[in-house]
């Protein structure tokens, strides 16, 4: 029988890590669930250079939904059972209606266990295409008798994520636009301008002004060892992928990321934004604090601020709040900690959580026009710099030569 090594938060969100015989992965996550864990990762053991590690997703990511399509399946399905349909019923609707033909096999797929006599949550779950936070508002609107409600809630908490991501990576397209035809600019410039001059130049026979000579070499470089430079960046790349797989080196680059000026305060809110919405929505679904903290963790990008709030879930459960440790870590926006604070003393944590995400939702976007009102100036400044150079440094080039001629 294969083995499976796993890693799961039990009643008192200890960790718990160890391997388990069974028939198949979903054999095995229904196993852990029998025994009152709550399944993060699940893998298959094997020895040599090919056993598996931790923290390797439930299931294969090639079954999972995009964004946009697990939104569009919640906002559907919430209707239809908003409006008095049985759960069977909805799914069948669901399944008539999507072109989507990846998600119409996996509604297929949830309609057969649901038919067979599973809950919602756990057959989303054999999936393997929802997120545990996810799966945890599924779970916490059936016990409730509140399906339609929380996939309501649900569907507004992803179009507020949808809504802030799709902000950031909007920003990011002019810039990324006008970075590439910068150097695409500088790449023309080099490789087929100044070879025109260059003959010129060699039949003159003349010494060069060191500036001239300086791009000539480098557009030399680039025609004849252009390829060098690819595979240099594809080795960095690689490399770069390889340090960010480290925990430890992952570590040290987030650090790093957070102390950049601009960038740093902008990864700091977004991930507070995200914290936030997250935490006041589980809570909100009746998610006890330590389990919500646990789900929370994973769903930061940054593992230098993820660290930080395992350390508050450490004090949580020694009876503490949950603002003082924030507070203590020293890596959250005060302002958001003492918004929490605010929200422990008047009993309104949840509500609390939202306007704080609220909040920084806000200060992300005023951030990101910040940071495009110096990035794109500069960016462009640097290119009218760099291609001034390369057109000066072939200018002087020729002023020699016409001195030359009398």
């Amino acid at each position: 029988m294969p083995r499976y090594r796993y890693e799961a938060v039990d009643s008192a969100g200890e960790v718990l890590r160890d391997a388990i015989e069974a028939p198949s992965a979903e054999a095995a996550v229904e196993h852990l669930r029998d025994r009152g864990l709550l399944p993060l990762a699940v893998s298959e053991a094997r020895g040599g250079l090919l056993g598996g590690g931790w923290g390797q997703p439930l299931f294969s990511k090639s079954r999972a939904l995009s964004r946009k399509t697990v939104l569009l399946l919640t906002q559907q399905l919430g209707n239809l059972l908003h409006a008095g349909m049985p759960l069977d019923r909805a799914l069948t609707i669901l399944i008539g209606v999507s072109d989507d033909q990846q998600a119409k096999a996996l509604l297929e797929r949830v309609q057969e266990r649901v038919r067979g006599g599973s809950n919602l949550a756990d057959a989303l779950e054999m999936q393997g295409a929802f997120s545990r936070f996810y799966l945890n508002m599924i779970r916490a609107g059936e016990v409730g008798g509140a399906l339609d409600v929380v996939l309501k809630r649900l569907t507004d908490f992803l179009e507020r994520s949808q809504a802030l991501r799709e902000t950031v990576t909007s920003a990011l397209i002019y810039p990324m636009i006008l970075l590439s035809v910068s150097a695409l600019s500088v790449i023309i410039l080099l490789t087929f301008v100044v070879p025109q001059f260059q003959r010129l130049f060699a039949d003159a026979g003349k010494a060069l002004p060191l500036a001239t000579q300086i791009v000539i070499a480098l557009g030399d470089g680039l025609r004849h060892y252009g390829w060098v430079g690819a595979i240099g960046v594809v080795l960095l790349v690689a490399l770069l992928r390889q340090q960010m797989s480290r925990p430890a080196s992952r570590a040290r680059w987030d650090r790093w990321f957070l102390r950049l000026p601009l960038f740093g305060d902008l990864i700091a809110k977004v991930e507070t934004a995200r914290l936030s919405r997250t935490l006041g929505t589980l809570l909100g679904n009746g998610v006890s604090l330590l389990n919500a903290l646990t789900i929370v963790r994973e769903t930061l990008s940054n593992q230098v601020l993820a660290a930080a709030l395992g350390e508050v879930a450490e004090h949580v459960k020694t009876g503490r709040g949950l603002a003082d440790p924030l507070l203590e870590a020293g890596d959250f926006p005060k302002l958001a900690v003492q918004m929490i604070r605010v929200g422990e003393e008047t009993g309104q944590l949840q509500e609390m959580l939202l306007q704080v995400a609220d909040t920084y939702d806000g200060e992300v976007q005023t951030a990101v026009k910040r940071l495009l009102t110096l990035l794109e100036p500069a960016l462009i400044l640097g290119l009218g710099v760099v291609i001034a150079g390369i057109i000066m440094s072939i200018l002087v080039a020729i002023l020699s030569l016409n001195e030359l001629a009398f």
